[in-house]
């Protein structure tokens, strides 16, 4: 760290504090992280593997699955483990690595986000300059440029961060290492750093979730031009990205856009959208897509053929 610390290794309260409960959410967590690692490495495969689900939708629906799968992981797996554990500790370093992967691959994930909608914008409202806008070139530079998005947003995060000396107290009252919950424990006034910080992450959130919203307005008010049967094609896949963004927004604006707290309701929102809504995405994705599900069929054939 840049200033002399004392706090070298820092203490995690944790979710809840009763043993058995913990032990209860060990039970619930632990399928559930599995089946955001399988289902969205399904999705990743099927995209590489099936020749049908090569346009651009799934060039980024890959993207954001994998991105899913990172994004759970740097939270997940320690806060599982921690739950069997009586005393829950992590090093200063670890803690602002963590911090910095969360925000990288959670901004990464919101600007895939607006990707997407703007994927869906040009197919209904340009469909025919479709191929020629959304080229594989240009897919895989808006997937490389949330990537670097959520790189910069989160290297701007960390850099404020490693300047401010910790000397004690080392308890953080969360469940994983997060901007305001370690700002807490700053030997100095952290209110300035806070609020660049809130800032950062909360009008990208929020100035995101205006674009989406923005989009699918113009988007449903251009589907009064298409036939009952392209309308509903287009308004379902429409829906499952709808109801991805308003999972993943919804928590992250109430989090992000107010002053920090240390209520335990906090908790369970950040339990939300960093557990549960990554193994969403991909039933989501895949029970409202007839293309991804026909992929899925394909590939448990071929499997089964290559087991007899």
């Amino acid at each position: 760290m840049a200033r002399a610390n004392n706090v070298t290794e820092l203490i995690i309260t944790g979710l809840f504090q009763d043993p058995e409960v913990q032990k209860v959410c060990f039970v619930l967590f632990f399928p559930v992280y599995l089946a955001t690692v399988l289902g969205n490495g399904l999705i990743v495969a099927m995209v590489s593997m099936s020749k049908s689900l090569r346009s651009p939708m799934y060039i980024f629906l890959s993207s954001l699955s994998l991105v899913e799968i990172c994004y759970s992981s740097t939270v997940v797996p320690k806060f599982i483990t921690d739950l069997l554990t009586k005393v829950k500790t992590i090093s200063l370093k670890g803690c602002v690595a963590q911090i910095f992967f969360f925000h990288f691959l959670g901004v990464a994930e919101i600007f895939l986000l607006v990707v997407m909608a703007y994927d869906r914008y040009v197919a209904i409202c340009k469909p025919l300059h479709y191929m020629n806008i959304m080229s594989r070139q240009v897919c895989h530079g808006l997937v490389a440029v949330s990537w670097l998005g959520g790189f910069l947003h989160s290297i701007t995060q960390v850099l404020i961060t490693i300047q401010l000396p910790f000397c004690g107290p080392n308890v953080i009252d969360h469940y994983f290492c997060d901007l305001q919950p370690l700002f807490k424990l700053a030997c100095t006034d952290t209110f300035v750093e806070s609020i660049i910080v809130m800032a950062n992450s909360g009008l990208i959130a929020l100035c995101s979730f205006l674009v989406l919203v923005s989009s699918y307005v113009i988007i449903l008010f251009n589907l009064r031009n298409y036939s009952a049967e392209g309308r509903h094609k287009a308004l379902s896949t429409c829906a499952s990205h709808i109801t991805v963004v308003v999972l993943f927004f919804g928590p992250a604006i109430f989090l992000y856009m107010r002053p920090s707290s240390t209520f335990t309701e906090d908790k369970l929102v950040a339990v939300f959208y960093t557990v549960i809504t990554p193994m969403l995405n991909p039933i989501i994705y895949t029970l409202r897509n007839a293309e991804v599900k026909n992929a899925v069929r394909k590939l448990w054939g071929k499997k089964n053929i290559g087991l007899k």
